[in-house]
C-alpha cells in the first residue's frame, strides 16, 4: 500500500501527552506500509494543506499524525471538526529536503559524508532542523561539523 484515504474528526491528546491535535491511524493501515511504523508520509487534508510527517505511537497499538495548529488555522478547522485526508508514502524516506549548505559540505568532505551516512534518519532530520533555524552560513557549517564530530565522535 502506498496511500490511504479517510475521513475523521480532529482529536487532541491529553495535555500531559503534549496536547497535540492529531489524526488517528489504525495499526492495520500502518502494517501495510513498506517500512511499517518507520514510514515517512505526506499528509493532505481537505485538498488544501499538504505536509511531510511521521507516525507516532498512540499508546493503544495504533498511531497518530500530528496536525499543527497552523494547518488547522489555514483550514479554518478546530477540535471535533471533520476532515478528509490522504496519507501517501513519502518517496524520500528521510522525509525532509537536505539544505544546500549541508549538501555542499557533504559533497566536499568525504569524512563528513561518511559520518552523516552512519546517522539514523531521525538524527539526520534533527541536524537538518537545527541548521534551518540558523541564518548565517558560517554558523550553519560550524553546527554541522559540531553535530557530526563533537556530538557523535571526533574526526579520524
Amino acid at each position: 500500500m502506498t496511500s490511504y484515504e479517510g475521513q475523521q474528526t480532529i482529536k487532541q491528546l491529553e495535555k500531559r501527552k503534549g496536547g497535540y491535535y492529531y489524526l488517528k491511524i489504525e495499526a492495520s493501515i500502518v502494517e501495510q506500509f513498506p517500512h511499517k511504523r518507520k514510514t515517512r508520509l505526506i499528509c493532505e487534508i481537505d485538498q488544501i494543506v499538504s505536509y511531510r510527517c511521521g507516525l507516532n505511537h498512540l499508546g493503544d497499538g495504533n498511531f497518530f499524525i500530528i496536525l499543527a495548529s497552523k494547518y488547522l488555522k489555514t483550514l479554518d478547522k478546530k477540535l471535533g471538526d471533520v476532515i478528509d485526508y490522504i496519507i501517501k508514502v513519502d518517496p524520500d524516506q528521510l522525509g525532509v529536503d537536505i539544505p544546500e549548505v549541508l549538501q555542499v559540505l557533504l559533497d566536499q568532505d568525504e569524512e563528513a559524508k561518511s559520518k552523516f551516512s552512519t546517522l539514523t534518519d531521525g538524527k539526520k532530520r534533527s541536524l537538518i532542523y537545527a541548521i534551518l533555524k540558523i541564518k548565517d552560513i558560517d554558523k550553519q557549517v560550524k553546527t554541522i561539523l559540531h553535530f557530526l564530530f563533537e556530538k557523535t565522535g571526533k574526526r579520524s
